[in-house]
């Protein structure tokens, strides 16, 4: 049989308004927390961003919410308020784009309570701080030829890092799933593996020519018996640590690119997610299509593969400007008008 509910909404909000306990709100950011990593499969890095970012909401709070109903529009509105006029460790305001963050987690909070039917205000009617576009870096194929150029592949960590760069644009990994992969997960030969992304999302990457070649080279020139695919060598390779303590970190990735990209003097600050979007501007460039690169890039919603079309509609322009017949015929100049005079 069917499980009634026993209240409407308008009884069970007078009823949480009698509620003699306090609303714990920490205690419920912690419930969700918890929900967040057991139930949605989220990162450590996604359960620590929206922690900082309920938290902040918490501080704010404390004191003016004593029972869910106390989360209204009204309360939401003077939060976005402290939001804009809040600023960084530097003083500068926060982006737009940085209070929309804190926003996003805060409806995603409220949505978990309005399933469990407390009375708060709906997460539908808080809307997301406007923003503007942002541009999405890449490298061309010139700049990344240059980058993976830089290595010197005599030195263990030179061939390495090789290996990493060709690596990182031959698949689009994120740097977090670069730097989870174990050796015994990579089939060189075949040039291809599965990787698990965010949100638990599995996917096939595949490996070019290039890449094959220098993963190759690297893990014939590995000698120890570590299990992470990329390895330390800032202190040396201690055969008496435990193969996880030599695990390449995504920092180390994050500051091997950076100082590559200055050494092969690019005009451009590229980061391991610049080599990601590179990636996907490549194979929409080439005639791919976007549903491919979205399977390709593990992206849960076409959406947000979207964005790179926008970079890639200036090739549109190139090809119009080639191919279109109108673009042959010839403008008059002013002495031709003359002439016609």
């Amino acid at each position: 049989m069917t499980r009634r509910r026993l209240f409407d909404f308008p009884t069970r909000l007078a009823y949480y308004e009698c509620m003699p306990v306090a609303f714990d709100l920490p205690a419920e950011i912690a419930e969700f927390l918890d929900y967040l990593s057991v139930e949605k499969n989220c990162s450590p890095l996604t359960l620590r961003d929206y922690r900082h970012y309920l938290n902040i909401f918490a501080d704010w709070s404390e004191g003016k919410i004593n029972k869910p109903a106390d989360i209204s529009l009204e309360l939401v509105r003077k939060y976005r308020v402290f939001l804009a006029n809040r600023t960084d460790d530097k003083g500068a305001p926060l982006a737009k784009v940085t209070q929309s963050y804190y926003v996003i987690a805060l409806r995603s909070f409220l949505k978990y309570l309005t399933r469990k039917d407390l009375p708060v205000v709906s997460p539908e009617k808080i809307e997301l701080p406007k923003t503007e576009s942002r541009s999405v870096k890449f490298l061309d194929r010139d700049m990344v030829e240059r980058l993976v150029a830089q290595p010197e592949i005599s030195k263990p960590d030179g061939m390495r890092d090789k290996a990493i760069l060709e690596l990182l644009f031959s698949t689009g990994l994120r740097v977090s799933e670069l730097v989870k992969l174990d050796r015994d997960s990579v089939d060189v030969d075949r040039g291809e593996f599965g990787v698990v992304g965010k949100g638990g999302r599995a996917r096939v990457v595949f490996l070019s020519e290039g890449a094959k070649l220098w993963l190759g080279r690297y893990l014939a020139e590995r000698l120890d018996d570590f299990k992470p695919l990329f390895i330390r060598y800032s202190q040396g390779v201690n055969e008496l640590e435990h193969g996880e303590k030599m695990r390449l970190s995504a920092r180390s990735v994050q500051r091997m690119i950076d100082k590559y990209v200055r050494k092969a003097k690019l005009p451009v600050k590229a980061t391991p997610h610049t080599m990601r979007h590179s990636f996907a501007t490549d194979l929409l460039f080439n005639g791919a299509d976007i549903r491919s690169v979205q399977e390709m890039l593990g992206h849960k919603n076409i959406a947000t593969t979207q964005i790179y079309t926008h970079v890639t509609n200036k090739q549109l322009k190139e090809v119009h400007k080639a191919f279109h017949s109108g673009n042959d015929i010839l403008i008059p100049t002013a002495k031709d008008s003359e002439l016609d005079s």
